[in-house]
């Protein structure tokens, strides 16, 4: 079947929202939040085209280029190319979605065809991507190969994927908990977690920037972060954290519009911080707060600080933001600690997500020539 008359444009981030004169961004993003939406089932996911702004601009830290489908003038789907600035990185991510009502005509495929050029032009011999699925629970599934979770057979992206020649490498579940979480129960697993972690453990919070004491500390748990959490057998690249990447992280979130609450566990003898747990707050309270990362470096594993730190943080968010009503948050099927710790809390799951991968062959290496 050959797609409608249509066109794929690259698309720039304007340098604010009211830069947006053509609408271009904020059309990307209500593809994606409809997209979203219509997967999940809720709308409690979704974001503002200001609050990505500032994430899709980055392009020091987070490059990508961004595309968008037009059929008749209309925007109906969009997508990505983006990949790791470090050195040595060799997969780039690609990521495309059309909207339900103009799906099955040839958009998707033109749009990922379009995505995979770009990708393997630019030397790139692994693609990986990240796909919300729907959480249909009979039928075949399609196994993740960690041994933990699996996607319905019958799923469109599923079925999209394998025709492409991509391979599930994981599955993920998103979770929420419904506020306010019973004060009691917080404070029966904070005692509970403060007595397994012992006298060598404090804890220590902020909100909105990362404090000058602990800005190197945190860039050492966000490098960890982005390679010690399980990713299957899904293409890695460390990424590099320094104090400038905390200082420029921290101002995108404020120029979202969101704030973000930060609970940190510090190893007193050493004056360092051993694990962080991060949430990100909209302006408007009504809507999910989004849990970020969740680290305890592996040398002071094994003292239920990820407990200590989760529900913190979940005592401090009623503190600063008593009106908020749910938090969500995603972790790997084989993450089982986590997942552990997520639903003693109350978290249940409401969707998947599959972290898949296509070998290809590059024209030549990124960075060559």
């Amino acid at each position: 079947m050959s797609a409608p008359a249509h066109t794929i444009d690259e698309i720039t981030p304007p340098p604010s929202m009211a830069d947006d004169y053509d609408g271009e961004f904020a059309g990307l993003v209500a593809v994606r939040d409809e997209v979203e939406t219509a997967t999940m089932g809720t709308d409690a996911l979704t974001m503002s085209a200001a609050e990505l702004l500032p994430i899709y601009s980055d392009q020091q830290y987070s490059p990508r280029r961004l595309v968008v489908v037009r059929v008749d003038g209309r925007i109906v789907g969009r997508g990505f190319f983006g990949w790791a600035p470090e050195a040595g990185a060799k997969s780039a991510r690609v990521y495309g979605e059309i909207l339900p009502a103009f799906r099955n005509h040839g958009l998707g495929t033109a749009l990922v065809d379009h995505l995979e050029r770009m990708a393997i032009d630019a030397g790139y011999g692994i693609l990986q991507t990240y796909v919300t699925h729907m959480t249909a629970t009979i039928g075949e599934r399609v196994p993740s190969p960690t041994g933990f979770g699996s996607l319905p057979a019958a799923d469109p992206g599923v079925r999209f994927l394998l025709r492409r020649g991509y391979r599930l490498e994981q599955v993920s579940r998103i979770s929420a908990v419904d506020l306010p979480v019973d004060p009691g129960t917080l404070a029966a697993l904070r005692q509970a977690a403060e007595d397994a972690a012992g006298p060598d453990y404090r804890i220590v919070t902020w909100l909105g920037r990362t404090p000058e004491e602990w800005i190197d500390d945190v860039a050492t748990l966000r490098n960890r972060m982005s390679v010690d959490m399980p990713q299957g057998a899904l293409d890695v690249t460390e990424e590099i954290w320094d104090a400038a990447r905390v200082r420029s992280s921290d101002v995108r979130e404020e120029a979202s519009g969101r704030q973000v609450l930060t609970v940190a566990a510090e190893h007193i003898p050493t004056g360092r911080l051993a694990g962080f747990s991060v949430l990100s707050l909209p302006a408007d309270a009504s809507r999910a707060v989004a849990q970020g990362d969740t680290l305890v470096l592996s040398e002071h594993r094994g003292h239920r600080l990820g407990m200590l730190m989760k529900i913190a943080n979940l005592q401090e968010l009623a503190r600063v933001s008593p009106d908020s009503s749910m938090v969500f948050t995603g972790n790997a099927e084989e993450n089982r600690h986590m997942l552990n710790v997520n639903e003693a809390v109350g978290f249940r799951a409401i969707g998947y997500e599959g972290g898949w991968k296509k070998v290809v062959s590059p024209a030549t290496p990124p960075g060559a020539g």
